[in-house]
């Protein structure tokens, strides 16, 4: 029997897009596609280049409203159905305030849907009930702050709130170190855990201490992918992680 001809070769699998917004600094991409469907592909970008360490500065910088604007125009030929801002400390530095207003900028530019990293994490926290967190992260003390301040704008009350100090190059923290901050700032009273920081692998370790710790544990990819999926009436992929099993009714 001939070979079937290459013209009547099936197509690859039609896919949908999400639109990445990363920060300049991002090393993580690969673990952004693993929460991702398979007829899911994410279209990424970067903020332009700021020559600051990782603080409130840096923070501000990379979610200056025109880099976003532009960014998000920048994503917007694959006519990706969400865009997604994934950037924690970019999302939170201006407050609630400056959360919406990031979300409303990439709007403007002609995101069909937009969500933000920390817009993520509250959504996931009211879809969770959770009102109480821990939060273990990266940053500095200062950047940790402005956190605790976003999510009291939301009435989320941070009842440990336990960093590494960092100052650039948090993409090569190994699992065993983000373990151990997330073992530090766990209480009896927390809720949840967030490990925040889009920079900060946790893929693998999330059901593993969410059966250690006997609760939700969240972190900044997973709740910005999980938030852009359930925007397009879609579920994310991943093993026994809280979050994508006790949340089970997409949003569109």
């Amino acid at each position: 029997m001939p070979p079937e001809p290459l013209g009547a070769v099936a197509g690859p699998q039609p896919q949908r897009g999400i639109g990445v917004i990363a920060p300049f600094d991002l090393a993580l991409d690969r673990e952004l596609w693993r929460w991702a469907p398979a007829e899911v592909s994410l279209y990424l970008t970067r903020t332009p280049f700021v020559p600051v360490p990782v603080t409130v500065e840096m923070a501000s910088l990379i979610s200056d409203e025109a880099a976003v604007h532009s960014a998000t125009r920048d994503l917007l030929v694959p006519e990706p159905e969400v865009v997604a801002y994934a950037c924690t400390s970019g999302s939170f530095v201006g407050g609630a305030v400056g959360e919406r207003a990031l979300v409303e900028v990439m709007r403007d530019a002609g995101a069909p849907a937009a969500v933000t990293a920390s817009g993520a994490l509250v959504e996931a926290l009211r879809s969770l009930g959770v009102g109480r967190v821990s939060v273990a992260s990266p940053y500095v003390e200062a950047v940790s702050e402005r956190l605790g301040g976003f999510l009291a704008d939301y009435g989320v009350e941070v009842v440990a709130n336990v960093g590494l100090g960092l100052l650039g190059q948090i993409w090569k923290v190994a699992y065993r170190d983000v373990v151990d901050i997330v073992r530090s700032a766990d209480r009896p009273e927390s809720e949840a855990m967030f490990i925040s920081c889009t920079n900060l692998p946790t893929y693998d370790i999330i059901g593993p201490l969410e059966q250690e710790l006997g609760k939700p544990v969240l972190t900044a990819n997973q709740v910005t992918v999980w938030a852009a999926l359930r925007a397009m009436g879609l579920r994310a992929v991943a093993p026994e992680q809280r979050l994508l099993q006790v949340v089970d009714a997409p949003a569109a």
